[in-house]
């Protein structure tokens, strides 16, 4: 099993949700976790300590981890996520120009198969979930 895949397992059945995973240089795993009433401290602790022990059963090669929350400009990546979020302001970079624009920023609106409806500036957008390269969560304050 590639690591990934252990880590989602590992953080799913412990009640969190994996909202990203990076491996970044000099054997650094960044897993990013979250859950309906925000992450603790002493989640990301508890995550840790059971992924490290993981790794060692699993000989995953590291040399390491942190566990964090995703924060307040939170990734969207899954369709599960456009769902959630349904009602918050998102910033959304596209693959492809739609209408002559990459960038948009709106409150999510529904997701219908496949096609997320973002109200920017009043107007509906209609973007297609496969054109979407980043999204992120904009903070409100």
């Amino acid at each position: 099993m590639d690591a990934i895949k252990l880590i989602e397992t590992t953080v799913n059945g412990l009640g969190y949700e994996l909202v990203d995973f990076e491996q970044a240089g000099g054997g650094l795993l960044r897993v990013f976790i979250d859950k309906p009433e925000g992450i603790s401290v002493d989640d990301c602790q508890l995550v840790s300590n059971q992924l490290t022990r993981l790794f060692m059963v699993e000989n995953v090669d590291y040399d390491r981890l942190e566990v964090s929350s995703p924060g307040l400009d939170r990734p969207l990546k899954k369709p599960s996520d456009f769902e959630r979020f349904v009602g918050e302001k998102a910033q959304i970079r596209l693959r492809l120009p739609l209408n002559g624009r990459k960038n948009f920023v709106g409150v999510l609106g529904p997701l219908h198969e496949g096609v997320l409806e973002l109200d920017v500036d009043g107007g509906k957008v209609a973007i297609e979930l496969s054109n979407v390269d980043k999204a992120r969560l904009v903070p409100v304050f």
